[in-house]
């Protein structure tokens, strides 16, 4: 005989049904397995190139003026804090292949980020063994913040008083003392250079593929005489008549700088910025 069961006992049995259907459900969410979707966490866009260039609107005043320390302090501790990712670098790009990179990129790339009359944002690309020659700053404050790479720096200021003892026939150089001549590989700290102080004239000369991220305070300009000027460099001795010292710097941490024009196959290629875009609310 067939016993039928009573309306409590089928209420029973359904939550039980249910209960195991719930526990089971959470065993294969847990396991990854089973059809079930799971919500997955979408990541905010970073905000970190636009947080940098509402700074440098606070910190650079234009023409003629240099950030207060604080200010400096500031926009150098965001730089430090950039990371590939917030200016839209990924590092599974063709460039960043070290095999094809040379071939794909012969020719040093800077994509500009945004200008405008008090400094200027942009990013340089370099394939390996690619030279940005040695250049100037005029008047300029510059923040490079190395995002990718590994590179050689090397950086000079001007000595003063200006004087030397080379002959009429070599006046086109004058004397400079190096202040860095080091590799550098991201992640690292910022570099900072003042409009006379700090390594205003520098070269970079990527090992591995490279890109910076440049800040400068205000941008070149032919208008305001801020244009840019490429130098080569010679050791000191080399026209100083043996001598060892210069105003008591000694040979080694000196050197000349001979103004050059820049050739055409050192020139950059303009590209466009492909990052986060930034805006002036």
């Amino acid at each position: 005989m067939k016993v039928e069961p009573s309306t409590g006992e089928e209420e029973e049995e359904e939550a039980k049904r249910a209960r195991r259907k719930r526990n089971a459900e959470k065993m294969v969410t847990k396991a990854g397995g089973g059809s079930r979707r799971t919500r997955r966490r979408v990541q905010a866009p970073s905000d970190a190139i636009q947080r940098l260039y509402m700074a440098c609107k606070s910190v650079f005043k234009g023409p003629g003026t240099v950030p207060e320390p604080a200010d400096v302090e500031m926009l150098q501790l965001l730089l430090d804090k950039m990371r590939p990712e917030d200016v839209g670098l990924r590092t599974d790009i063709p460039f960043f292949n070290s095999k094809t990179s040379s071939e794909r990129s012969p020719r040093i790339a800077c994509a500009k980020i945004e200008e405008c009359e008090n400094f200027s944002m942009c990013i340089f690309f370099l394939p390996p063994s690619a030279v940005i020659p040695l250049h100037n700053h005029p008047g300029m404050t510059v923040f490079s913040k190395l995002l990718l790479g590994s590179m050689h720096i090397k950086s000079y200021d001007w000595l003063d008083p200006v004087t030397s003892n080379v002959s009429p026939a070599l006046a086109n150089l004058r004397a400079a003392k190096l202040l860095v001549d080091s590799d550098f590989t991201a992640p690292c700290n910022t570099s900072i250079l003042y409009p006379t102080t700090g390594g205003n004239i520098h070269t970079f000369r990527a090992i591995t593929p490279c890109v910076v991220l440049d800040v400068l305070g205000p941008p070149y300009s032919m208008k305001d005489d801020r244009d840019i000027t490429y130098y080569r460099d010679h050791p000191y001795s080399e026209y100083a008549d043996g001598a060892a010292e210069h105003n008591g710097e000694k040979d080694r941490l000196l050197g000349w700088l001979e103004e050059i024009e820049l050739s055409e196959e050192s020139k950059m290629a303009m590209v466009e910025y492909k990052g986060p875009s930034v805006t002036n609310g």
